[in-house]
């Protein structure tokens, strides 16, 4: 194909860890392309007169640990300039990203391509989504009211509670019968009553770790990424310092997907992170899903490829219709 305007929004490209960075693999894989690269914070976008605008700057990036990134100046332009927008920025998931989502739509309307599509974003709880799929998850609960907190606890003996806002293994909790701890923990969670959470019960797989599936445009991979958590902490994430490993999907992983995928492509999600443990899928991760990097360095496959081969087909199948 030939080259395409690519911009994406994220975080301060300076504060990323290089090698463990998804929006890093993808813009390297753009530029392999002969792509050209537009990078963006939040801060750069605005919207005037129902235009979407924003100060981007070129970005040059290398996949060295130490000086990655080059940033050009900024100029002003209007967000349809792009071909693709990758809306890559971090939660938490508050009103500043949902003010985002609508700077984003904006462009869509225009005809740029958004991976993921802003509404979308806005709909999908990464947790609170799981409950589209109820044959897929354990026992789950979402409330504000610490009294079905306690009887859903004592239900199930051990769960797992988190804010619905959260990322990375942040505020999550592991909760059982008869700890002394289980008021405080619900009544910072809900803020007294004020705030909706969630609650899991516990699956003991996750000793074997929490399996992060990426799913491009619905399309099942043949390996997760395996997050194994420290013998001291009972989160499988990677910044918590989980251990990273491949493996090949089992059969209930597929199934999982199967019933997953379709939705998430019916609504414009092209790169989703299924969360799974043991046989059961806990959360769904749209936002800005990672495992990229670590899949490629255990187990030689590019998904950053695999995803910008959907993004080209994409446009060409646009360009073909109109």
């Amino acid at each position: 194909m030939s080259s395409i305007s690519v911009g994406m929004v994220m975080d301060p490209i300076a504060g990323i860890t290089p090698a463990k960075d998804s929006s890093l693999a993808m813009l390297l894989e753009a530029q392999n392309r002969g792509h050209t690269l537009y990078y963006f914070e939040q801060e750069d976008l605005y919207l005037i007169a129902g235009e979407a605008r924003g100060r981007g700057r070129t970005v040059k990036v290398h996949d060295t640990a130490e000086n990655w990134f080059e940033l050009g100046d900024a100029q002003d332009m209007g967000l349809a300039e792009m071909d693709v927008i990758l809306m890559r920025k971090d939660p938490p998931f508050d009103m500043e990203y949902i003010y985002t989502t609508y700077l984003l739509e904006r462009a869509e309307l225009a005809g740029t391509l958004v991976i993921n599509r802003p509404s979308s974003l806005r709909d999908i709880n990464e947790k609170a989504f799981t409950a589209w799929f109820p044959e897929c998850c354990p026992d789950t609960l979402i409330t504000r009211s610490m009294t079905d907190l306690r009887i859903f606890r004592n239900e199930h003996s051990k769960i797992v509670v988190k804010p619905l806002d959260g990322m990375g293994g942040k505020s999550i909790f592991v909760v059982t019968e008869g700890d002394n701890n289980t008021n405080v923990i619900f009544e910072t969670l809900t803020e007294n009553g004020n705030r909706f959470m969630m609650a899991q019960k516990h699956i003991p797989e996750i000793t074997a770790g929490d399996k992060r599936i990426i799913l491009i445009n619905g399309q099942i991979p043949e390996y997760a990424l395996a997050r194994i958590p420290d013998a001291n902490d009972n989160r499988g994430n990677l910044v918590m310092g989980a251990q990273a490993e491949v493996r090949k999907l089992t059969d209930k992983d597929r199934w999982i997907c199967e019933q997953v995928g379709p939705e998430l492509s019916r609504r414009g999600v092209m790169f989703a992170g299924l969360d799974v443990i043991g046989d059961y899928l806990t959360e769904i991760n749209v936002t800005s899903p990672t495992g990229i990097r670590e899949i490629a360095k255990l187990a030689g496959v590019n998904l950053a490829e695999t995803l910008f081969d959907h993004i080209e087909q994409e446009l060409a199948n646009r360009q073909a219709a109109a």
